[in-house]
């Protein structure tokens, strides 16, 4: 939860420059009256800094760069892109306005894409896997990757939970060949809305920015009038006032991680003497801790466990209650997800809803309340006991 919690007067600087050095909103042109300010530019430099990649593309939210991602690879109409049963609908929003087909996998204890369930679902129409890093535990990358490598199949991941956490000491959204973020109100570090798409390969990264920008190369040699293209595209540039934003929050990134895993330390001492089971954490993941992930016995209990936080004062975040967003089995508005996983799926996704169903997730902030982990156990002590 935690980039809003930090908004301040770092954030503020960053805009005011905008105004007071230049004036101008628009990520491109206009050099010559805009003394040199370039938020955008400047925020994509040093996440890729940051991320320790050659490239970082900005765009409007985690879903546009899911989309822009997708347009990279030159997947068309009819081609497969398998992702998890348990995302934000986002996931599947992109692969379905690209036109290409959604095939979903099960998911396993870390609550993301079980690479068994993937090995069952690749086919000569695979063209791309998405993978998801859901609040902020990373997926099974080793498995996973070496999966997309044996059959050469790219792997884009969807780190929209996972900015600022590591596998195997390689930032999440490196690990693949695509990596997209979003920067929306809730996450790690927030531009309100906005996105960033990271690559190791330069042509891919320049497929991607002319797409993003209608077809636009942003050719040095041409005023933007007379650009050269090479392809369509579409609009899904970040704006400068965006970009000032996310410069001041990408600076309290270590902060944020390092202190949400310290305070879901705390509440995991708290409670793990009571009868649950913590999601799992792949060896060598360094999670971002957006929240604390718990089993218990059955969708009763964990209602229960739900109720009990709420009459605290204790939300819980997404799960149980919020499964309808996040896991393709409900999403019956998509007839893409319906017909076509149902056929392979009979029920939908069982054993990712036993997972679901059974889970308990407590959100972690930057700014919790000393009394908080003890609040929680409170709340639960007499139902898990």
């Amino acid at each position: 939860m935690p980039g809003f919690e930090l908004i301040g007067k770092e954030e503020f600087l960053e805009v005011k420059s905008v105004f007071d050095k230049s004036g101008i909103l628009f990520r491109h042109s206009f050099d010559n009256i805009r003394n040199g300010v370039y938020k955008v530019k400047d925020f994509e430099e040093s996440f890729a800094e940051r991320m320790n990649v050659p490239h970082a593309l900005a765009v409007t939210s985690g879903t546009a760069a899911l989309r822009v991602a997708i347009a990279a690879l030159d997947i068309h109409r009819g081609d497969e892109i398998i992702t998890q049963s348990f995302t934000f609908v986002a996931t599947a929003e992109a692969i379905i306005e690209a036109g290409a087909q959604p095939i979903i996998t099960e998911i396993d204890n870390t609550l993301n894409m079980d690479p068994n369930d993937l090995r069952e679902k690749i086919c000569n129409k695979t063209k791309a896997i998405i993978v998801v890093h859901m609040l902020g535990t990373p997926a099974r990358l080793k498995e996973i990757k070496s999966i997309a490598d044996k059959h050469g199949i790219p792997l884009i991941e969807d780190t929209a939970w996972g900015c600022g956490g590591y596998y195997n000491d390689i930032p999440l959204g490196t690990y693949g060949t695509i990596g997209t973020f979003s920067f929306d109100f809730a996450k790690t570090i927030t531009t309100g809305e906005g996105g960033m798409l990271v690559f190791k390969d330069k042509k891919l990264y320049e497929k991607a920015a002319a797409w993003h920008d209608h077809g636009h190369e942003n050719n040095p040699q041409l005023p933007r009038w007379e650009d050269s293209r090479s392809s369509s595209g579409f609009n899904y540039r970040m704006m400068e006032l965006q970009g000032a934003v996310g410069l001041a929050q990408l600076k309290k990134l270590d902060f944020v991680v390092k202190s949400q895993r310290q305070n879901m330390n705390l509440i995991k001492s708290e409670i793990s003497d009571l009868a649950i089971d913590f999601r799992t954490t792949p060896k060598g993941s360094y999670e971002t801790a957006d929240a604390l992930v718990f089993f218990v016995e059955n969708n009763q209990v964990s209602r229960q466990c739900r109720n009990s936080l709420l009459d605290n004062g204790i939300g819980t975040k997404i799960l149980p209650e919020a499964i309808t967003w996040h896991f393709a089995g409900s999403w019956e508005h998509m007839p893409a997800i319906m017909k076509l996983n149902k056929r392979l799926n009979s029920p939908l996704f069982k054993k990712s809803l036993s997972y679901l169903e059974r889970s308990v997730s407590i959100p972690i902030t930057v700014n919790m309340d000393k009394n908080f982990p003890t609040q929680v156990r409170k709340s639960l002590v007499a139902i898990l006991n």
